[in-house]
């Protein structure tokens, strides 16, 4: 969890041996673990986690996969450039289907942070992230959404979220702390991304299935 945020907890409320059956309850942020952030959650007019349409977060997605070495150092921004240069080497390989981010694309990143420093220390504060010259690449893009296997869509150390505020004002969700983006071999992949339908919520823990072809 997010330092500062409450961690998820289940109470038990009824048992086999009391009631006949089990049953417990379930406290969490509403961005906990693996999790949508609706664009309500930065913007006031922003549109809530219940009424995201689900076309925007099921189908054909592209997994951008940054060199590790680099995309693992602390606070490393992820540039408008890095997302041209992945469009352009995958534009010119003929057998690839069509890498290229168009309206209504679903871009996730891969990094490898979530991988490696999950357990450490400075999992929340030193993650990468969306540089402003990529958010307002994607936001332009009119994408359908962007999720990323770190934390925050912006880099740990950038506590005015710009990332966040571009993106979120553009009206698209994001999704983070995506996992097992390594066993992913492809650059396009069909996606499944499942919040629950909390009414008015800013965000939702999500499902996420990578689906093979």
């Amino acid at each position: 969890m997010f330092p500062g945020s409450p961690r998820p907890q289940f109470i038990e409320w009824s048992n086999i041996e009391c009631d006949g059956y089990n049953l417990e309850l379930f406290f969490a942020s509403t961005h906990s673990g693996t999790h949508i952030d609706a664009p309500y959650h930065f913007v006031k007019t922003g549109k809530k986690v219940d009424q995201i349409l689900l076309e925007r977060l099921v189908g054909r997605a592209t997994l951008i996969r940054l060199d590790s070495g680099r995309a693992s150092r602390p606070n490393y921004a992820i540039t408008k450039d890095d997302i041209q240069s992945f469009e352009e080497t995958h534009a010119s390989k003929e057998e690839e289907e069509d890498c290229a981010i168009t309206q209504k694309s679903m871009v996730v990143f891969y990094t490898g942070w979530q991988k490696e420093h999950l357990t450490e220390k400075d999992y929340f504060t030193a993650n990468p992230g969306l540089c402003k010259s990529a958010a307002r690449y994607l936001a332009s893009k009119k994408i359908s959404m962007v999720g990323i296997d770190s934390p925050s869509i912006d880099v740990g150390c950038d506590s005015a979220f710009p990332a966040h505020h571009i993106l979120a004002g553009a009206g698209i969700p994001i999704v983070e702390n995506l996992a097992n983006l390594q066993k992913i071999s492809s650059a396009k992949f069909d996606l499944v991304v499942l919040p629950l339908k909390l009414r008015g919520a800013s965000g939702s823990p999500v499902r996420a299935l990578a689906l093979s072809r």
